[in-house]
């Protein structure tokens, strides 16, 4: 199966605000580890919490995580003003249906926004939003196995 994002970006600070404002999108889905922070820390960088809450003046805004870990997510929320949809099992699309709805708006008014082509981007695909893939927030710490392990899964992407 082949995947072909909308947008393939280095970094969620590279997302254009104005094309998604041409575009017509009102509401933008984050996937949390690896996108939002690094994978297992439990922490938000303070540029990425500003970065959020700029979004915040012109988006509505959730994070959408297949983690289960009631903890964790708990630890997340404090840290910002956000709604967390966690336990999601993407690429199952039912999540971001359901926040379309809870945020009044059609699904392709939405972006889902994630690291992982197999995951994020096809849920978000499945779920007929705009699809921005973006590489790991601690790309330069991760393991070389992991790097490699991306590596394979980013061969999934089309064009």
């Amino acid at each position: 199966m082949l995947l072909k994002p909308d947008f393939n970006l280095n970094s969620i600070y590279d997302i254009d605000i104005t094309e998604l404002k041409k575009r017509g999108i009102r509401a933008l889905f984050f996937d949390l580890d690896s996108t939002l922070m690094k994978s297992k820390s439990g922490k938000f960088s303070f540029r990425t919490i500003q970065f959020l809450n700029d979004l915040k003046m012109n988006f509505k805004l959730a994070i959408i995580t297949n983690n289960k870990n009631r903890n964790y997510i708990k630890t997340a929320k404090e840290q910002i003003d956000i709604p967390i949809y966690y336990k999601a099992n993407k690429p199952n699309p039912e999540i971001l249906l359901t926040a379309c709805l809870d945020f009044g708006v059609d699904s392709s008014q939405a972006a889902m926004i994630g690291d992982r082509p197999l995951s994020d981007i096809l849920a978000g695909i499945r779920a007929n939003t705009m699809t921005i893939l973006v590489d790991s927030i601690s790309k330069d710490e991760e393991n070389p196995i992991v790097r490699f392990a991306r590596f394979l899964e980013r061969l999934t992407i089309k064009g």
